[in-house]
């Protein structure tokens, strides 16, 4: 189906999605290739980084060096120190950057570019460990590495089979296959990846604690067990939390009562006015300690479908209260 012509030249969708489909079959069998030919060199790569006392410093040129800068992006963030060196500039001056401690993984589809081989004696000279990433593990480059991971496609994905797709993906799969094993030998946690990520999503959830999000002091409702129903919807009232603790004389949690509690209680008929708030209260209430993840307490929240719980001590002393209004906030939820 012809739509529309762009400089002279007929636009034909079929062939367009023909194209995609086409790129995305070349493009998983490239990667299926590599999962064929994987052998005990990735082990060894794997276990040479693991060894390096410095950084793993990735090189690559033209679309191998923008695959090269997410392989240490991704490195870097899933417990690998990494980074990025360029060839070219290396060859004027950037080279000082690496150090005998760390361990070069050079990307390149062909193996010889000028700017990589150009170096490739100087890192052998200072000791620098080398793992090659290449699709020709007979080049110039594969010959000087220690470790070779056969990063070969068939063809690529460009119709001219000229442009790096296929190469470039089967390179960024392997760089995630590095980066995944050598997380797991680390023993990386969620927790660890939450601390390279503090200004993600995830960090705010795993990093930010009940006491760094909730309300204390004076802005913590909470009545004795005698107070009346007035002292109660005052209390409630002026602290906006949509409930209120009930405490013995040394702050230990009696219980709670919520605008949901005054709601049911009121469908009930019952007569509040002469009532209490140790009557009245819900006892034994959700509650969680200051240390606890915030996310902890947004799963106690949801789990018993309650929007507001009160921290407290270790002998149950009230110490705080938050509600989900302070969840959102803080971007916990």
């Amino acid at each position: 189906m012809t739509l529309l012509k762009i400089q002279d030249r007929p636009f034909h969708a079929d062939r367009a999605l023909q194209l995609a489909r086409d790129t995305f079959e070349i493009e998983a069998a490239a990667i299926l290739g590599l999962q064929q030919r994987l052998s005990d060199a990735f082990a060894k790569a794997v276990a040479l980084i693991l060894q390096v006392e410095g950084r793993v410093v990735v090189m690559g040129m033209g679309k191998s060096g923008h695959i090269g800068r997410k392989v240490a992006a991704t490195l870097a963030s899933t417990g690998t120190p990494a980074m990025f060196v360029h060839p070219a500039e290396a060859s004027h001056g950037d080279l000082g950057m690496i150090k005998a401690t760390d361990l070069v993984l050079a990307i390149s589809n062909s193996g010889e570019s000028d700017e990589l081989t150009a170096i490739l004696p100087v890192l052998k000279r200072q000791g620098v460990p080398l793992i090659a990433m290449t699709g020709h593990p007979d080049s110039t480059l594969a010959r000087h590495a220690d470790i070779v991971l056969d990063s070969s496609v068939e063809k690529e994905a460009c119709p001219l089979n000229l442009a790096p797709t296929a190469s470039t993906t089967a390179q960024l799969a392997l760089g995630d296959a590095l980066a995944v094993a050598l997380l797991d030998a680390r023993g990386f946690k969620v927790e660890d990846f939450a601390r390279s990520h503090p200004g993600g999503a995830l960090g705010r959830k795993l990093l930010t604690l009940v006491d760094d999000v909730m309300r204390r002091g004076d802005a913590v409702p909470k009545v004795g067990p005698t107070a009346g129903f007035s002292e109660v919807m005052r209390e409630m009232s002026a602290k906006g939390l949509g409930a209120t603790a009930i405490v013995d004389a040394q702050d230990r949690v009696l219980g709670i009562f919520t605008d949901g509690d005054l709601r049911r209680l009121l469908e009930k008929g019952v007569d509040l006015r002469t009532g209490s708030a140790g009557q009245f209260m819900h006892p034994n209430p959700a509650t969680v300690t200051a240390d606890a993840l915030a996310v902890e307490a947004a799963e106690l929240m949801e789990e018993r479908r309650i929007t507001s719980v009160l921290v407290v001590d270790a002998e149950s002393r009230l110490c705080g209260a938050l509600n989900s209004n302070d969840l959102m906030r803080a971007k916990v939820i």
